[in-house]
Parts: structure tokens; C-alpha cells; sequence
């Protein structure tokens, strides 16, 4: 079984919705393991309500580098240090991940990077090759945003998730996607052509190709939101019975 809890489900400047970030729970035969999908300037509050113990998080995976994606994660590391973490962490991302979250920190704060005692290990995830750790298997895809953006398909004993960080669906983000059970994407909007984002319409479109069964809109425009809300009340369900869901921060599913 995997638990995916949505910590924050709003976009970069939304001032009611924390940054999108999702936790997911599952099993290593016996061992308890969680895996933190992005970490913005917002997102870090909603982790600590949910998960105060600071050896729980066993990975953090970061989509790309824009602040309301990855600027949580100096916040995060101090906090592990000042509450005596000494597990080490897995941080996952594209090439740079490890310059980045570094600079961020420095940044954030100097010299703590000294201080952390327990080890960072970084991972690169690129395209075309399967990364298997964690008890995981991650793959990746580029998608159209205005930074590099991976989406990630994981495999956690069988089940599979897609979640696209931002940007709209790509050929190969598409075929990604491909069996996936769950699709968690950015819809920016509910139809109108934003470049660089995905929305509504061409999200559902993409989850009914690839055969989903679920479907989780975030990061949706502040201004946008109710009006995805209203247009899934009449939305007629395509093949297959694609269940959507726009969820609230907190909201909790098992797969």
C-alpha cells in the first residue's frame, strides 16, 4: 500500500495555498519509508504538522529549481539539524541538484552546511535512464516550462504515480505517464494556453490516454481554481471512468 498525503496543492504566489509538495508513504518489506515530491518557501510548515519527527523523511525529490519548487529545502535541513537528525537523506533531482540545494542553503544560511552532520546524498535523474533506490524506481521526462522541468514516474511495488512539477504534457512527459495509476499535474488554468503550463483540459486529456485511474489537478492559478472546481461538477466522466480530484492541502489517498 502507498499513502500520498497533499501537504500544499497552490501555486508560486497563491496567498491561501501552501506550494505544491506531496509526501508519499509506503512499505520496504518491513521498513517504514516516505519520499517528499518538491519543497517550496511555502511548503515546509505544512511537512512539520504532518511529520515532526526529523529522521522520518527518507528522500526529497525536486522537479526543478524555482523557489516555490525547491526553496523550502534549506528551512527543511536546518530544522533536521536543530532537532538532532542523524539519518542521512536522498535528495533526487535533474543535473545540478546538488549545486543548487548547496548554493540554497548557503544562501539561506551561511555556514550551516558545515554544521549538517547527517550525510546528503545526491542523486541525478535524467532522461532515459531508471534510477532504482529507496525501494523505488524513478523515471523521468522533460516538460514545456520556462525552466527545465522533469516530471517523474515512480514505481513503489507495482503501483505507479506520475507527477509533472510544472509545465505542460510533452510527447515523451505522455508516454511517461503511460500506466500510471495515479496522475498528480500542474493545470494552471482551466483551458486557456499558458506558455509553459499545463491545463485543465489537456491534463485530463493526457491522464484518459494513459489509461489512469486517478487524477489530482494542483498548482492551479489562484484566480483560476474555482473555475476548475465548477467545471469538474459537469464534467462528464471519458473512458475508463477517469476519477479527478482538485485536492485541498491534508487531503490523504491509498493506493
Amino acid at each position: 500500500m502507498v499513502e500520498i498525503v497533499f501537504l500544499g496543492v497552490g501555486e508560486a504566489f497563491d496567498e491561501a495555498l501552501p506550494n505544491t509538495s506531496v509526501l508519499i508513504r509506503y512499505h520496504v518489506q518491513s521498513s517504514p519509508l516516505s519520499l517528499l515530491l518538491d519543497c517550496g518557501f511555502t511548503a515546509t510548515p505544512q511537512f512539520w504538522k504532518e511529520e515532526p519527527d526529523p529522521d522520518a523523511l527518507t528522500g526529497l525529490w525536486i522537479s526543478h529549481f524555482h523557489g516555490d519548487h525547491y526553496l523550502g529545502v534549506p528551512a527543511l535541513l536546518v530544522r533536521f539539524w536543530e532537532e538532532g537528525r542523524e539519518r542521512p537523506i536522498t535528495i533526487l533531482g535533474q543535473a545540478g541538484v546538488e549545486a543548487a540545494v548547496l548554493h540554497a542553503l548557503d544562501v539561506a544560511y551561511p555556514g550551516f552546511q558545515e554544521k549538517i552532520r547527517f550525510p546528503l546524498h545526491f542523486v541525478e535523474v535524467e532522461p532515459g535512464r531508471c534510477v532504482e533506490i529507496l525501494g523505488l524506481s524513478f523515471e523521468t521526462a522533460e516538460n514545456d516550462h520556462s525552466q527545465r522541468d522533469l516530471a517523474l514516474k515512480l514505481n513503489a511495488g507495482g503501483i505507479s504515480i506520475y507527477y509533472s512539477g510544472d509545465g505542460r504534457p510533452t510527447p515523451e512527459s505522455m508516454q511517461l505517464a503511460k500506466g500510471c495509476d495515479l496522475i498528480i499535474h500542474e493545470a494552471f488554468s482551466v483551458d486557456q494556453e499558458v506558455p509553459g503550463h499545463g491545463n485543465m483540459k489537456s491534463s485530463v486529456e493526457m491522464a484518459e490516454e494513459s489509461g489512469a485511474s486517478q487524477l489530482a489537478l494542483v498548482h492551479i492559478q489562484r484566480k483560476e481554481r474555482p473555475g476548475v472546481i465548477e467545471r469538474l461538477k459537469v464534467r462528464k466522466p471519458g473512458p475508463g471512468g477517469l476519477r479527478v480530484i482538485v485536492p485541498e492541502p491534508g487531503h490523504r489517498m491509498k493506493l
